[in-house]
């Protein structure tokens, strides 16, 4: 199976167990979405940018790589200190984070190259980082893609009783504590992603409540082969050289950053104040808005203005262009902001941003106390 094409052909494909009857069917015009289209086209002509193949997008995996594969060699290696190692292993976990937020997503994505075999290269990345590829293209490209935010056909919002996202998820009562219990337990699911999640997911055929195609022969010898790699390299190395606990120690630490690191980044973009959470009507299943509305009001942008935040995290800080142009490199989201909002404000459609990390931090903070509170049934 051709993973990385459209999202639109994705789901078209379907998902083992789920009609697309079952599927929302967007509602209204498509003009918003062709004049956006248009004047983003016009823009790459205008400016002689790449959409893919980036010079500056090869420079800059380069350099993650480099940093992780640095990071790793002098914690296992060298590190003499538990000082040392410690910082080592905090920076192996953003290293990580950043291999995940530049070059596994825009490849996974389609957006690194106009050639597939780079998109494949880049997205297996992530198999080296501890996790499948294949899986990640139908939880987050598939599920979270087409339906951000739609309780019940977005897998990334799930997080079953440890948290409550949206306001059309049952509450439980111990939820009433999730603004202060869940931060830490965001770096905990970075670890459960390596060592439950996709096992599971490949188990049961089912990413959350949701079906997928069980991956087979080659796709189902990659993820096998990637977690047996990433095993190795996680706890079999290091355990010829330091005590298991000692491994496991700064392996924690390391995955608890990641967690962290990947947790916020995706918090910040959907599960704030600021985002909607839109259901289908009960008797036709449609949503109100059109397809590309939908995309900008369930995303939330946050610290536009920082270039070494766009840098370090993939340009996921302008998640709304993300999710309107997935297939288009990362590294043109700045420049392409302004025609985004500027559409959308001539169409009547909701452009959000947090002007700061805190500002985003803030407003997840009171959602998540919103959402806990009995008010919110």
């Amino acid at each position: 199976m051709e993973r990385h094409k459209t999202i639109a052909r994705g789901v078209a494909r379907g998902s083992e167990g789920v009609p697309l009857s079952a599927r929302p069917k967007f509602s209204g015009s498509t003009e918003f979405q062709v004049e956006l289209r248009r004047r983003v086209d016009e823009f790459f002509q205008q400016t002689g940018r790449k959409a893919r193949d980036c010079p500056q997008m090869y420079v800059k995996t380069a350099i993650i790589l480099a940093v992780f594969g640095l990071s790793y060699a002098l914690l296992v290696f060298v590190a003499n200190s538990w000082f040392v190692a410690l910082s080592l292993a905090a920076l192996l976990g953003l290293a990580t984070a950043a291999v995940g937020f530049n070059v596994m997503h825009d490849g996974g994505h389609g957006a690194y190259s106009r050639h597939e075999y780079i998109n494949r290269l880049m997205a297996m990345s992530l198999e080296l980082i501890g996790g499948s590829s294949y899986l990640w293209h139908w939880k987050h490209g598939v599920f979270h893609h087409t339906y951000p935010n739609v309780t019940g056909h977005d897998a990334d919002v799930e997080l079953g009783a440890l948290g409550r996202f949206t306001p059309h998820q049952p509450l439980r009562a111990h939820q009433r504590l999730q603004h202060w219990y869940i931060w830490p337990l965001y770096g905990v699911l970075g670890l459960k992603w390596h060592l439950y999640d996709d096992f599971h997911d490949v188990l049961t055929g089912r990413i959350g409540e949701l079906r997928f195609p069980r991956p087979g022969g080659g796709e189902l010898a990659l993820l096998l082969g990637g977690k047996a790699v990433f095993f190795a390299l996680a706890f079999g190395v290091p355990m010829l050289i330091h005590s298991p606990w000692v491994v496991l120690a700064y392996y924690g630490v390391t995955v608890f950053v990641l967690g962290m690191a990947l947790s916020l980044v995706f918090q910040l973009a959907h599960c704030v104040e600021l985002a909607s959470f839109p259901v289908p009507t009960p008797e036709t299943q449609r949503l109100d808005r059109s397809w590309a509305a939908h995309q900008v009001e369930t995303t939330v942008d946050f610290l536009r203005n920082s270039r070494v935040a766009s840098w370090l995290l993939g340009g996921l800080n302008f998640q709304i262009e993300h999710h309107l142009f997935p297939r288009i490199c990362h590294v043109n989201y700045p420049a392409m902001s302004k025609v985004v909002q500027d559409t959308c404000r001539e169409f009547g459609v909701h452009y959000r941003e947090h002007p700061s990390l805190w500002a985003g931090i803030a407003s997840h903070f009171r959602w998540l106390r919103r959402m806990g509170a009995p008010a919110s049934c």
